[in-house]
């Protein structure tokens, strides 16, 4: 790729400090070829010593007459610049500290869009965040077609808002709507949509990309001599005339006077407040320093940006979401388990076609692009799995997310067979059959009988104990547990639960499978409801009591959702199966205790045939129509059945807290028990696996934060209102009177 290798037409032109810079300069004739190549690292990220080395690089530039323009190209294979270091924000203690990181930033990008030379990006691959602010302060942006480039200012999935002028130049690019929609969602525009909203001027095959820069510069070079420095704000580009001239007619009429953009304004605030609950301060505060920019100008919109930056930096919300994000970034990296390597995967096999089994297959031949061999009893189940895998690519072609040609690739990496022929070629089988442990032992004697002695048998139980499923087995060791979760297209978390024989190989090779297939996965003990089913056990039983103490369905529901959940505990349950709560919460209780106990309830439920969800009949009624209503109505006949008088009496916030605090208190058990490995992880599984609010960073961080002490506090207030099972464990007291803390 000639955008990232040295060019011998390139003279090397030295510049102070090279040896520490991550920038190099290039001459080729009198465009200036700037290399960002952060050394040591996969990705190019914006770290303290930035400022320093491009203000180092344009003074250079400023001493070299013959140089006209300049193109900024990355040095990495498969990315531009992923975005700012934020582990520089752990060291701000104050406001006034990130305020003057984000000033800092919006300082040297007003240096770069003054300067007087044309600058142009050549952007392939990952163009995020502050790589995407330094790339609108560039008087121009070319980017390659490549399905790997990306280009967003994702900076509200971490609680904060762009800082070093994002927020003031990309709405005079790309308009205001875009804007919004972009920097709101943390969208990342593929390299056609960047073209077609006027963020990017062109748009090459990668082969082309510094040509194509190079030819923009040329033709970006002022026509008549002009001083080399310049003092003024004005930027050559990012005056909004790129985007202006492709925005549609309509969208200009609405978003050019003042009455339009308030319409603007105020759909977004309640699209925001919506979808957030108003438990995340950053999309709110990047509206109100957007409409500043836009009405008082871009100097009072940058001092508006930096102070909202600085605010949201010290906020709980940001420190909890920085948090799951370095979390998630460290399990990336946990390539090795236990020291063992991964076996190679080429080949994935999948018992069952069903729901389940289909899913599986569908992430393996899109997400981890392997070829994937599903065995069914029946052409029906693998006729299933099949148009299910064909529904959700066709969905993707039609909204332009996937081009026909890959689609159907990746459609034919699926494949169906009655028997076990093509089996003898997978590295791991994933069984996805119903949950019945003789079925189960059946499945893996079948395997051993078929495949290669060095092939990994994972099942995918909800329930059944690991080490039972390997009872008898010829090979225990290549067996374990990997339990996704419903949909599997969409949920991202895999449980790994390795029983106490499982080999370290299996259980790096299970690991490798699961990141390949888009899921971030945890490794948790072989013990009764693993993590996640067995915090949402109390949570879901609590939420049980409520209602048989007269609080309505929709009332419990609406509580959990303000908190901050997803759905509510009455929502969740219809959808994950009344039935399969039911079959579970005896295991639970088998093994753990009476806490686990569901209120019999659930065994009224199942004599009147209520199973949620999938046969219709659950806490809410699911109307057979072609456009059903967004909020289900509540089943009123359900009152009767359990004979109870729907009234509500407590307020929402004793209702969630009922359900969260035993949560939080089975969470402390089982790390204490060693069913989790640590804090990380258990945060890790419960915001992926359950939907626990993400701005609290985690069962774990958000008692972190709150204070051991306070949640002690908060539980034993419960226990007097509403007995023992509000008991704080062990493991709180034991921590709260060593006055130590989960982080």
């Amino acid at each position: 790729m000639n955008q990232v290798q040295p060019d011998p037409a390139l003279d090397q032109v030295n510049i102070d400090n090279a040896s520490q810079s991550a920038f190099s300069l290039q001459l080729q004739d009198d465009i200036g070829i700037i290399t960002l190549d952060v050394p040591g690292q996969r990705m190019n990220t914006l770290r303290e010593s930035f400022v320093d080395d491009i203000r180092a690089l344009l003074a250079e530039i400023a001493e070299n007459r013959q140089i006209k323009g300049l193109v900024l190209r990355s040095g990495k294979p498969d990315s531009f610049i992923a975005g700012a270091d934020v582990n520089m924000l752990a060291a701000c203690s104050s406001v006034e500290q990130a305020k003057e990181l984000s000033e800092a930033g919006q300082n040297v990008f007003n240096e770069l869009a003054a300067l007087d030379l044309p600058i142009i990006a050549a952007i392939h691959g990952a163009c995020l965040g502050g790589g995407l602010e330094l790339a609108l302060a560039c008087h121009g942006r070319v980017c390659s077609d490549d399905a790997k480039t990306r280009l967003g200012l994702p900076e509200v999935q971490l609680g904060l808002i762009p800082g070093s002028g994002g927020t003031q130049r990309l709405p005079q690019l790309v308009g205001l709507t875009t804007a919004l929609d972009m920097m709101l969602t943390g969208k990342q525009l593929r390299a056609k949509q960047a073209l077609k909203c006027g963020l990017v001027d062109d748009m090459v095959p990668v082969s082309i990309l510094l040509d194509t820069a190079i030819a923009l510069a040329r033709k970006s070079m002022p026509r008549k001599s002009i001083p080399r420095k310049s003092t003024t704000s004005k930027s050559r580009a990012g005056n909004g005339k790129a985007g202006n001239s492709k925005a549609k007619l309509s969208q200009w009429a609405l978003e050019g006077n003042a009455v339009g953009r308030k319409l603007v304004f105020d759909k977004a605030q309640s699209t925001v407040k919506a979808k957030t609950g108003g438990h995340y301060p950053a999309p709110f505060k990047l509206l109100e320093v957007v409409k500043v920019g836009l009405e008082q100008g871009r100097e009072s919109g940058l001092a508006a940006e930096a102070q909202a930056f600085g605010e949201l930096v010290l906020s709980p919300e940001s420190a909890a979401l920085r948090q799951l994000f370095f979390a998630t970034t460290d399990m990336k990296k946990e390539t090795h388990w236990q020291g063992a390597e991964p076996n190679s995967l080429s080949h994935i096999g999948v018992l069952g076609g069903g729901l389940m089994g289909g899913g599986i297959a569908f992430v393996t031949a899109t997400k981890a692009e392997l070829p994937v061999r599903i065995k069914d009893i029946s052409h029906h189940g693998i006729n299933q799995a099949m148009q299910s895998a064909h529904r959700l690519l066709a969905t993707k072609v039609r909204k332009k997310h996937l081009r026909a040609p890959e689609m159907h690739q990746q459609l034919g990496r699926i494949t169906g067979t009655l028997n076990y022929s093509g089996f003898e070629r997978v590295e791991v089988v994933v069984e996805a059959v119903f949950e019945d442990l003789e079925v189960k032992r059946q499945m893996v004697a079948e395997v051993e009988a078929h495949c290669a002695p060095s092939t990994v048998f994972a099942t995918n139980t909800s329930s059944l104990p690991i080490h039972q499923i390997a009872e008898g087995a010829l090979r225990p060791e290549q067996i374990l547990g990997l339990h996704y979760f419903s949909p599997v297209d969409k949920m991202p978390l895999a449980e790994i639960i390795p029983h106490a024989g499982t080999s370290a190989t299996a259980v790096a090779t299970a690991l490798k499978l699961a990141r390949a297939q888009g899921k971030t996965p945890i490794v948790v003990q072989d013990k009764a409801g693993f993590y996640v089913n067995r915090i949402l056990a109390p949570y879901l039983n609590e939420a049980a009591r409520l209602l048989l103490g007269g609080e309505p369905v929709d009332a419990i529901d609406r509580a959990l959702v303000d908190y901050g959940f997803p759905v509510g505990p009455m929502t969740l349950l219809d959808e994950v199966g009344i039935d399969v709560a039911a079959k579970i919460s005896p295991i639970l209780a088998r093994e753990l205790g009476e806490r686990f106990v569901a209120p019999e309830a659930f065994n009224k439920l199942l004599e009147d045939n209520r199973k949620g969800k999938k046969n219709g009949r659950g806490f809410y009624r699911y109307e057979a129509k072609k456009r059903a209503k967004k909020h289900k109505p509540v089943d009123e006949s359900v009152y009767k059945l359990l004979k109870i008088k729907p009234l509500s009496q407590l307020p929402a916030q004793e209702l969630a807290e009922r359900c969260v605090l035993l949560m939080l208190n089975e969470a402390a058990l089982a790390l204490d028990e060693g069913v989790i490995a640590s804090a990380r992880d258990g945060d890790i599984g419960a915001i992926f696996g359950i939907g626990y609010p993400p701005f609290t960073g985690g069962p774990f961080f958000y008692m972190h934060q709150l204070g051991i002490q306070a949640v002690i506090d908060k539980m034993q207030e419960y226990v007097r209102k509403y007995g023992a099972r509000f008991t704080p464990c062990e493991p709180l007291l034991r921590m709260a009177a060593e006055g130590k803390s989960y982080y």
